[in-house]
């Protein structure tokens, strides 16, 4: 062999090592679509089936009292219809982003939105409490699929100039439809047209929404490979620990709470298999909540602040309500102007604070901590409440609100989503929604124990000064003797007519006195607030293109 060759020939200890086959790239994902009015329509249906959702909820709440009359039904059973509707709906929203991603957004939003009109049709013909019950039951899962994916549509297919205007939409089912969805609907159908226009207010909304969605949102595919990772495990843990301890929470009032054992055994049996749920979470490989969100601090700050502000936005709408009922005996449809002044004006709020929130210099937090300030001083009004005060006397109180309500939310979902990847879209839509159902769920239920509580203590406070004896009758004087004599055919009847007198008087005050407790108690939570977000959340930055965005601080 020439010596040449034998240089050239490569040796073969040095033979190149043969190029392993490289795995096949995954597809590319889908192209975003061109948002324009196509898609703004889609948009649009999206929330108006969220609104019609709340809608369904709260005018049902605010006329329950005329549903219990057209069923026959006392005021124990009647609680059931909302609290099943409450626990159903809740649990929904923990679940429903899987199934859209499984699904396709559109599918779900359509079918869903659907289930909600036909149920709603039916419902005032049921024969029954029992056929309205499991109704009701369908109908809360349904409701509560829809919220999360508002939030869902606005993180994924809204440009990144526009996407806080999509937070400040979401808003709207904070702020906007629990306000007109109570007292004003509800006053207007069961006044002027019937009862049964509480649920079938909701079926040609529902017509148009699907409509909307069908034209407007891009179909995703079906992947039903999803279900070889399914979390069943989560699904049989979750379902009944939401659904237990949200019934607990709106029936631990009036069973008197741990004095109760089916109250007892649903926070302890839910609160032990809500354990489990966050474990099992936190390890298996397609969950339904990514609970390692929880290590952000923004995230962490969000979702306890979001669940405090909604006690507050529930202390903003039960007070006024309460007040006026009882003690001026005003009806829902009397009371609707209280509730249209902070309603209403949100339609065009939320965009400016939107638009505000969109400014590269303006710090979200410092919103949040305005709004929060705001809020605290409708507060300080509303400890002057006396049992002179009339609708008129809450409008200032409402206006703040209208003011402090969109900087409070708006601020909160940013500071939730700012930080996230596309992927964690789906996550942190369950976790906030789910936390806004279960807050809710505990606002109402605290909110009734302290105002119960507060009542009976001032109203034990002020029956023990007067007295309900004849010495202690002496301190109302000879006027209101004289005013009672004349109609009084038995003299000896009058001491038991001014006790009545007095015990009515003392009741009357007792809720004034408490209305002005928990509006103490709100300052307070407000102030709370307000330090946690001082030192916990770290500031973001409102979305933009890839080529024009900066790091974060």
């Amino acid at each position: 062999m020439d010596h040449a060759d034998a240089l050239t020939r490569p040796h073969p200890e040095v033979l190149p090592a043969p190029v392993p086959l490289q795995p096949e790239p995954p597809p590319a994902p889908p192209k975003a679509p061109v948002f324009g009015p196509r898609l703004a329509t889609g948009l649009a249906g999206v929330l108006l089936a969220v609104l019609l959702a709340g809608f369904n909820e709260h005018t049902t709440e605010a006329g329950l009292a005329d549903i219990r009359g057209a069923f026959h039904l006392g005021h124990d059973e009647g609680t059931w219809i909302t609290a099943l509707f409450e626990a159903f709906n809740i649990a929904a929203m923990a679940f429903a982003p899987w199934c859209s991603v499984t699904f396709s957004i559109r599918r779900l939003t359509i079918a869903m939105t659907g289930l909600v009109g036909v149920l709603g049709m039916v419902a005032p013909l049921m024969p029954n409490l029992s056929s309205l019950l499991l109704l009701r039951c369908v109908q809360g899962l349904a409701c509560g699929s829809l919220p999360p994916m508002l939030m869902t549509v606005a993180l994924r297919f809204l440009p990144p100039k526009i996407k806080v205007y999509g937070l400040g939409a979401y808003a709207l089912t904070a702020t906007f439809g629990p306000n007109l969805g109570g007292a004003p609907l509800a006053g207007f159908w069961f006044e002027y047209v019937g009862w049964p226009f509480l649920f079938w207010q909701i079926v040609p909304l529902c017509l148009v929404s699907m409509v909307c969605v069908a034209w407007g949102l891009p179909q995703d595919p079906i992947r039903l490979e999803r279900f070889r990772q399914f979390d069943w495990r989560g699904l049989l843990t979750g379902l009944p620990a939401i659904c237990m301890l949200v019934i607990a929470l709106e029936q631990g009032d009036r069973l008197d709470w741990f004095r109760s054992p089916l109250i007892t055994h649903l926070f302890f049996g839910g609160g032990f298999l809500f354990v489990l749920f966050v474990v099992n979470e936190w390890f298996h490989p397609v969950p339904f909540f990514r609970i390692q969100l929880l290590k952000q601090r923004n995230v962490t700050d969000a979702l306890l602040t979001l669940a405090a502000v909604l006690m507050l936005g529930a202390v903003t709408a039960e007070i006024p309500t309460v007040y006026l009922e009882e003690v001026r005996g005003y009806r829902p449809i009397q009371i609707a102007p209280v509730m249209l002044i902070l309603a209403v004006p949100q339609v065009l709020a939320l965009p400016l604070v939107s638009a505000l929130c969109n400014i590269r210099r303006v710090d979200c937090r410092h919103v949040l901590m305005a709004g929060l300030a705001i809020q605290g001083l409708s507060y300080f009004l509303g400890t002057w409440i006396d049992a002179d005060w009339v609708r008129e006397n809450f409008y200032a109180m409402q206006l703040l609100q209208v003011a402090s309500e969109p900087m409070m939310v708006i601020a909160i979902l940013m500071l939730a989503t700012m930080g996230l990847g596309p992927a964690d879209g789906p996550f942190i839509s369950g976790m906030f929604n789910m936390t806004k159902g279960l807050a809710n769920a505990i606002a109402a239920g605290v909110i009734s124990a302290l105002l119960r509580r507060r009542e009976q203590f001032h109203s034990t406070m002020l029956l023990d000064t007067y007295g309900t004896n004849h010495t202690a009758l002496q301190s109302w004087g000879d006027p209101a003797q004289a005013l009672l004599a004349p109609h009084i055919a038995d003299p000896a009847r009058l001491d038991w007519n001014m006790t009545v007198l007095l015990h009515g008087e003392a009741s009357e005050q007792a809720l004034v006195l408490a209305c002005a407790d928990i509006y103490t108690i709100m300052i307070g939570v407000c102030a709370a607030l307000f330090a946690l977000n001082l030192v916990l959340p770290q500031r973001v930055y409102p979305p933009r293109a890839p080529s024009t965005t900066a790091p974060a601080r």
